[in-house]
């Protein structure tokens, strides 16, 4: 679940955290108040769930009040890679002398968390990665005891050679926000250096867990559903497993392992994967037809592929429940489907006088739909 930066920074801020004061608003005439407030230099942010804010426009600089209306009034009329900007935040512009890059995320190989950091602040850390990789450092924290002293000092000393100490306070707290929140993600980027020698964060990003909301109904209370993608936002609400991608073979999958395992596939052959969705181990058929209405509502997608392993589940069931979801809700794009496991011969029987394709393997069920998207081959 992604938090946006103003609900960051106020979970940080009440942390220790040194992040400054700001204000939401929600119209150009809030954002003009809000730089009056603060009676200097502001900048004013697009609060949505997407990267690449600034480059879209997202994020400008304003000298006076009649200047944060007027950029104001331009960003809340932006539609950033999908999500219209409704809420902005306006904060004290802070004069930067140096930057860096701190963050703590899940560290999936190694089996534990990660701190990053890297004098190169400012940047996509991705970014720094592929063009600077010397540039970072990843210390791992101690299972139980999180963020050790000496690691966060390594950092901090790493990073600023003249105030180590101080970066290594603000890892050590985010450290321990991470741990706190049930994160996979905490990071600042940028930390700054003001010419006054202050450490100031001036962004801030927070990806919780959601398989930890239960334990945290304040933060579940954060989430903004009008800022999500609908189609996750209607999956997630009818149990489903849904990220949609760029690509334009839709996959239906039961288990997050197998529907990996596909969508690996799908590029291994060329083509592109446009979803990961897992239906779990149920042959519902309404989760079949969901599962449908969710993947045809995405306009990039020509091909529709099942790739199903029946264990506990019996693939006779499953097949049942695609014909009664496809009946109920006829399909407009091609389907291929793949069943295999307990009562598979039965399920391909039951599927052998439908238009709907069908295939014994892995990659058969991949190289059909790939096909089908391109429009070369029928299932």
């Amino acid at each position: 679940m992604n938090l946006h930066e103003y609900q960051a920074r106020d979970l940080l801020r009440a942390r220790g955290l040194p992040v400054p004061e700001h204000v939401v608003a929600e119209t150009p005439e809030a954002a003009a108040r809000a730089a009056e407030r603060f009676a200097g230099r502001v900048v004013v942010k697009a609060q949505v769930h997407a990267g690449g804010r600034g480059k879209a426009g997202g994020v400008k600089l304003a000298a006076t009040p009649q200047e944060a209306r007027e950029v104001a009034a331009r960003i809340l009329g932006l539609t950033i890679k999908g999500l219209p900007v409704r809420r902005l935040l306006v904060a004290p512009a802070v004069d930067i002398e140096r930057e860096f890059y701190v963050g703590i995320t899940l560290d999936r190989a190694a089996g534990r968390p990660i701190l990053i950091a890297s004098a190169a602040g400012g940047m996509d850390i991705e970014e720094v990665a592929k063009v600077s990789p010397e540039k970072i450092r990843r210390l791992p924290l101690h299972p139980d005891r999180g963020l050790e002293p000496f690691d966060a000092r390594r950092a901090g000393f790493a990073l600023w050679p003249e105030a180590g100490n101080k970066v290594a306070a603000v890892c050590q707290k985010l450290a321990a926000a991470y741990a706190a929140f049930d994160a996979s993600l905490v990071e600042i980027n940028p930390l700054v250096v003001t010419p006054d020698g202050r450490l100031v964060a001036v962004d801030a990003k927070i990806v919780l867990d959601d398989n930890a909301l239960d334990r945290h109904p304040d933060l579940a209370a954060l989430r903004d559903l009008d800022a999500e993608d609908p189609r996750e936002r209607t999956a997630r609400e009818r149990g489903l497993s849904y990220i949609q991608l760029d690509g334009d073979v839709a996959c239906v999958v039961n288990g997050a392992g197998l529907a990996m395992a596909t969508m690996d596939l799908i590029q291994h052959y060329g083509g592109r994967p446009a979803n990961f969705l897992d239906i779990g181990g149920s042959s519902n058929p309404e989760k079949v037809t969901v599962a449908l209405e969710i993947i045809q509502a995405d306009p990039n997608v020509r091909a529709i592929l099942f790739n199903i392993f029946g264990g506990i589940t019996r693939c006779d069931d499953v097949a049942r429940g695609i014909l009664l979801a496809t009946e109920k809700s006829p399909p407009r794009l091609p389907i291929v489907v793949r069943l295999i496991g307990t009562n598979d011969a039965e399920a391909r029987r039951l599927l052998a006088g439908t238009t709907l394709g069908t295939a014994v393997s892995m990659d058969e069920v991949v190289q059909k739909g790939i096909a089908l998207a391109r429009g070369t081959a029928v299932a």
